[in-house]
């Protein structure tokens, strides 16, 4: 997030896209109600579902799913039109605006509604909301970014952030809503292929070089290694041989499982890493038991870039370990030496190789989290991004045309699929689903379908249903809502018994390399018992 946490309720407008953030994010959710509530805030929501927080809005704008593109280059067309951008931020923090301006010249509201489904007078609407607040907010989540156009929908929120000059400032900011507890932290820690910890890039040689000294190593490869969605593939084809997949559950949690299952299969050896047996595990040819959160020491960098301490409350259970120490045991086995004394110690070594950690310690840690960069010991962190400038100089505006997504419906597959998260269940359900308090709230998997849809298929509500795309099948219960939009259906992903993964596909972002869970075509018929 560019802004920490309590800016949302400093914002006069917060727009919220690709987020059920009540269920999703129900903390984070609480501050939105307030500022909309008690303090005057006006809010735009943007999501296909009439998703709970569509309740408050002042503006509720209903896309096809996969047309996000559209939609935002429709309000910056708009805001263009009318004269309502930042001018003064555009010339002196901006480059490139004029390619902007020219790639949404053809986005009128007229155009984008034939798009999205979106009237034309509500892409109006919120354009002069958002453009004419002091300070806006934007919030989003995986339902922006699990597309095939992922990349290109977060660039076009970051150019609607810029072209209105909501950076840099209390209460306004580009706000990405992470999905687990400790993502920005792994990612921060060089959980990615092509960059070490600090974002710092394996393709630049001086990078490399730096690392190489601080671990006493030569060699280190300057090549970007591979995404997860790109070894399951090379896993199939048997250019990778081997997997070590730690505190991650593909069988329920990655796109098309039936083909992710064959690729497991065609592996010589597997590992997993994890505190429960999962339906990876019971693949893997090595469990190694690890620690919970409340059974370690160590930190973990929250959504707001916040690192906070994490201190150990009780006793782990048989022979399992934390991961450091997994990890460091492997890596002494297999002849590099990595012989740490506790968490502490490599915090400390994380501060030695990574700028924008380097003036956080544990003893700053003890009593409050600090904001990252905090680059001294005497900095006090830096809680809102882009103040003064970008990381780059200037924020340089990106001429993004909409990409339709990767799979269309037809009459074998007349419906739209997207997925999700519901309140009481976390993730691949993991640890949700041993809760017996959890399963009674929300106990099986369910197709969510309109009123309409299900009228013109037969199916009430409750019934048993079956859902079929072109990769699997699933049977689920179905529940006929007004959160549905005629067209699509919502199914989500906790339940390994009707897992939603089964019909999803691996179209891939070209970037990030993410999968498009948020759009793929099904069909759906009742079960005659």
């Amino acid at each position: 997030m560019t802004n920490p946490i309590a800016d949302i309720e400093k914002a006069d407008v917060i727009l919220i896209t690709g987020s059920n953030i009540t269920e999703n994010h129900p903390v984070i959710s609480t501050y939105v109600k307030r500022a909309v509530m008690f303090k005057g805030t006006r809010l735009i929501v943007a999501d296909p579902r009439k998703i709970r927080i569509a309740s408050l809005a002042s503006s509720w704008l209903r896309p096809h799913p996969g047309t996000d593109v559209a939609w935002i280059n429709g309000i910056m067309h708009v805001i263009i039109k009318e004269g309502l951008e930042n001018k003064a931020f555009i010339e002196t923090r901006c480059e490139d605006f004029e390619s902007l301006k020219k790639s949404v010249e053809t986005f009128t509201p007229e155009t984008v509604e034939k798009i999205t489904g979106i009237p034309a007078a509500d892409i109006i609407d919120a354009a002069r909301l958002y453009a004419k607040a002091k300070a806006a907010s934007i919030l989003y989540c995986m339902g922006i970014t699990q597309h095939v156009s992922g990349t290109d929908n977060v660039k076009s929120l970051a150019n609607l952030a810029m072209l209105c000059g909501h950076l840099g400032k209390e209460g306004a900011g580009v706000n990405p809503l992470r999905g687990q507890n400790n993502v920005q932290g792994a990612c921060d820690m060089g959980g990615l292929p092509n960059v070490f910890s600090g974002y710092q890039a394996v393709s630049d040689p001086a990078q490399v070089k730096k690392m190489e000294d601080a671990w006493n190593v030569k060699g280190l490869s300057t090549t970007p290694g591979l995404t997860v969605t790109e070894m399951i593939p090379k896993a199939h084809s048997g250019e990778i041989k081997a997997l070590y997949i730690v505190g991650e559950n593909p069988l329920v949690s990655d796109a098309d499982i039936n083909h992710v299952t064959e690729s497991f299969k065609h592996l010589e050896f597997m590992v997993v890493q994890d505190i429960f047996m999962t339906e990876t595990a019971n693949m893997a040819d090595v469990v190694l038991p690890s620690l919970c959160f409340a059974e370690k020491d160590g930190t973990f960098t929250n959504t707001e870039r916040k690192v906070q301490r994490v201190r150990k409350a009780v006793n782990g259970p048989g022979s399992a370990r934390t991961d450091w120490e997994i990890v460091a045991a492997v890596s002494n086995l297999m002849g590099y030496p990595m012989n740490y004394t506790d968490s502490r110690e490599i915090f400390d070594e994380i501060g030695t190789v990574t700028p924008s950690y380097a003036g956080i310690s544990y003893d700053r840690l003890e009593t409050e989290g600090l904001h990252w960069p905090c680059p001294t010991a005497d900095h006090p962190g830096t809680k809102i991004l882009h103040t003064g400038g970008f990381t780059r100089g200037k924020g340089k505006f990106h001429a993004i045309d909409f990409v339709p997504p990767a799979e269309a419906t037809d009459k074998d597959y007349p419906l739209v699929l997207t997925t999700g998260r519901v309140l009481y269940h976390y993730h691949t359900g993991t640890m949700t689903r041993k809760s017996d308090g959890l399963n009674e709230r929300a106990p099986e998997c369910f197709v969510e379908i309109s009123k309409k849809d299900a009228a013109a298929f037969g199916i009430g509500h409750g019934a048993k249903v079956g859902i079929t795309s072109r990769r699997g099948h699933i049977t689920a219960s179905a529940v006929v809502s007004d959160k549905a939009v005629p067209g699509t259906v919502f199914i989500p992903f906790h339940y390994a018994e009707a897992a939603a993964n089964l019909l999803t596909h691996a179209a891939l972002d070209p970037v990030s390399k993410i999968p498009e869970f948020k759009v793929c075509a099904v069909s759906i018929s009742a079960i005659v018992s």
